[in-house]
């Protein structure tokens, strides 16, 4: 088994009211930034860091900045959640944070504020860090 992990953050954990509702929230923005949910079972489901449930007290309001490839990929992302019952909370366009930042914004079910960002033009040294488990003893 493989993983992938981020450089800060280990996981985001959301406990969420309904459930399904976040599911197709989740899966819509997610597909639109050209990723897919890892995983899921009855009570929950994750992508990369991402992990949601329903089980205990919907967490407090969060924001979350998604990655985007590109100023058409927020675009995207802001349709799909949109469509999926997403709220919007600031369209696409350039924000005064820095040169380039372009994003959008929407409120998910639970009222959770998601970005999606795009920085402009980079080069990664990687798209992601791949981590395979040696022992589960450790």
């Amino acid at each position: 088994m493989q993983y992938h992990l981020g450089r800060l953050l280990d996981h985001v954990h959301l406990r969420v009211r309904n459930l399904e509702a976040s599911r197709r929230f989740y899966d819509a923005v997610l597909r639109a930034l050209g990723r897919e949910l890892s995983g899921q079972s009855e009570h929950g489901f994750f992508a990369d860091e991402l992990f949601v449930d329903d089980d205990g007290e919907p967490t407090g309001r969060v924001h979350l900045a998604l990655q985007a490839q590109d100023r058409e990929t927020v675009n995207r992302f802001y349709q799909a959640a949109l469509a999926a019952g997403g709220r919007d909370n600031g369209p696409p366009g350039e924000r005064d944070y820095h040169p380039g930042y372009y994003a959008a914004f929407v409120l998910d079910p639970d009222g959770n504020n998601i970005e999606a960002v795009y920085h402009g033009k980079t080069q990664r040294s990687a798209t992601s860090v791949v981590v395979t488990p040696i022992s589960r003893l450790d």
